[in-house]
């Protein structure tokens, strides 16, 4: 995978204070592999966005502002004099989206024409935006402003007049160790001497870290042509091994025997699929394939005419099946332990064990 520099250039992250935003930032300021000249974090969480700036006192590469996304002129003028966009701010909690949808589209779908806007008025170089795997065949509202947020930054490549701006989108699926993930439940639920709920013994999720998201996020960068979805390849687990791994290496730090850890199957909610897609059927037969991705293309060629999708290092021109979670082999148990341990994903850190051990679901509430 060749890594863009970003050597003297400047770049703009949206959801600077969300796990892959600061990811993002972290990475693009310590990392050898990039040399940007200025980094521009912005954020509508005051409070975070504060203490974001606190840790980098000393790094004058890199400056937060407190900007919401659905203020077009506000996005206009911090965009002044940028190379690179990574649009990463989103609504991205399924329940509160449900909820709250009119705010997912101001978000989620406004917001996200708000950035393309003002790269094409400040003429940037490449904007990623990252998507998600609740954008494929999509059953709540927040998949379906992903979805849309796709379409919109596909689109942006055909509706340009004198700017030249690259758009596209990285689609990935579940981050362990990131806000609202199931590694921090599963930890307070053995922490409390269980039991640990399932959903269903056969669902299955892709997986990745942190480290890895942002990173390949950054690399997508290098390799847009414009208009493509990049869907990032992910190892498989089934949720139960994740548990049943988790209860064997926790269970004895917190005083249980791991067989006195029940595992309860709650069922699945309405809406929750049992198995995560990152490609559907019909995106495959306008897909290509990449050593760390698949790259699905614009469904309406004729209106990216211009642009050609050859890519070094595609590995297939074809791909012959859909990418989704129920079909890839999953890892053995040994294999997610070690997954585990290597990312560091099951230490005992404090802030893991703040948080509630209940799993909750839109109507959770209302139905009761």
């Amino acid at each position: 995978m060749v890594v863009m520099k970003f050597e003297n250039k400047r770049i703009l992250i949206t959801g600077a204070c969300g796990t892959v935003g600061s990811e993002l930032i972290r990475q693009l300021l310590i990392s050898p592999d990039f040399s940007p000249l200025e980094v521009v974090g912005i954020d509508n969480n005051e409070s975070e966005l504060f203490f974001l700036d606190q840790k980098y006192l000393d790094d004058d590469r890199i400056s937060f502002y407190l900007v919401d996304i659905r203020d077009r002129d506000t996005l206009i003028r911090k965009m002044k004099g940028i190379d690179i966009v990574f649009h990463v701010a989103a609504l991205k909690h399924v329940v509160l989206c449900e909820r709250s949808p009119y705010e997912a589209v101001q978000t989620n779908i406004l917001g996200v024409e708000n950035v393309i806007e003002a790269a094409h008025v400040n003429s940037v170089q490449r904007v990623i935006f990252t998507s998600s795997d609740k954008a494929v065949n999509p059953t709540n509202v927040m998949g379906t402003s992903k979805l849309m947020g796709e379409r919109l930054m596909t689109a942006a490549n055909s509706n340009q007049h004198e700017s030249a701006t690259i758009f596209s989108s990285t689609r990935f699926g579940n981050v362990l160790g990131s806000n609202g993930s199931v590694i921090p439940i599963f930890k307070k639920q053995i922490q409390s001497g269980g039991p640990v709920t399932l959903t269903d013994r056969d669902m299955t999720r892709f997986v990745m870290t942190i480290e890895q998201a942002a990173q390949l996020v950054l690399n997508s960068a290098s390799i847009a042509k414009g208009g493509e979805v990049f869907v990032t390849k992910m190892p498989v687990i089934r949720i139960e091994d994740l548990a049943k791994v988790m209860i064997d290496e926790l269970a004895p730090k917190f005083g249980y025997k791991p067989e006195d850890i029940e595992i309860k199957i709650s069922g699945a909610k309405p809406g929750e699929k049992l198995y995560e897609e990152l490609m559907s059927d019909e995106e495959i037969r306008r897909a290509v394939e990449l050593a760390d991705y698949f790259s699905v293309l614009p469904a309406f060629r004729g209106f990216y005419a211009a642009i050609s999708y050859d890519y070094a290092g595609m590995t297939s021109s074809e791909v012959d099946n859909p990418y989704n979670s129920h079909i890839e082999k999953s890892l053995g148990r040994d294999e997610v332990k070690e997954f585990l341990i290597e990312n560091d994903l099951i230490s005992l850190l404090t802030e893991d064990l703040n948080t509630t051990s209940q799993r909750y679901w839109p109507g959770d509430k209302e139905s009761r």
